[in-house]
């Protein structure tokens, strides 16, 4: 298991589809905090690879919040002065030497700074549930994992702590300056 050491060290991000292949990658990003429930990254311009080739940037700095247990993870995007947050409803996350993995399961959330959520890709879920034959159980626990983790943006708290979130990232940048002060020296 991870522990206070990795803080500071560098992982991959790889999404997969319930079949095991692969879905999306992201390059690296920095952990800034573990625990045993979670795993928490930050980024700034991040390169996303999709399964077909394509690749394209993130363009805003994010934090991201991987669990070990609950079958969904959050990104925090900083826009500006605010934060928007986007919820993937997707297996626990594992750790597999230096990548941080899952499975997507499509059903994705979006809670806005105004603390509006929008439900999102509803039909690309049914559509990959018939395809990957989801059975009754898993769409069971999929579909509980999208009502919890909207009561959890409806009650706010973490991950959802604008300040925290704000913390994080501001522990990214000061690790990731002393990390380039200490590569030029």
């Amino acid at each position: 298991m991870l522990d206070s050491s990795y803080i500071g060290k560098w992982f991959h991000v790889q999404s997969y589809k319930h079949d095991g292949s692969l879905h999306r990658t992201w390059d690296s990003a920095m952990i800034v905090d573990v625990t045993d429930d979670y795993i928490v990254i930050a980024s700034t311009c991040n390169k996303v690879v999709e399964a077909d080739g394509r690749h394209w940037y993130t363009r805003e700095p994010a934090v991201s919040v991987f669990f070990f247990n609950d079958w969904f993870n959050f990104i925090a995007m900083f826009k500006d002065d605010e934060i928007m947050y986007y919820c993937n409803i997707a297996s626990p996350s594992l750790i597999d030497k230096n990548c941080i993995k899952y499975i997507d399961y499509d059903l994705d959330l979006k809670l806005l700074p105004n603390k509006s959520i929008i439900q999102l890709d509803s039909k690309e879920y049914e559509f990959h549930r018939k395809k990957y034959v989801y059975s009754d159980e898993l769409d069971y626990v999929i579909k509980g994992a999208n009502e919890y983790a909207k009561e959890l943006m409806r009650r706010g708290g973490f991950p959802f702590d604008d300040a925290l979130m704000r913390d994080y990232y501001a522990k990214y940048l000061v690790i990731k300056e002393n990390q380039e002060k200490n590569i030029i020296k």
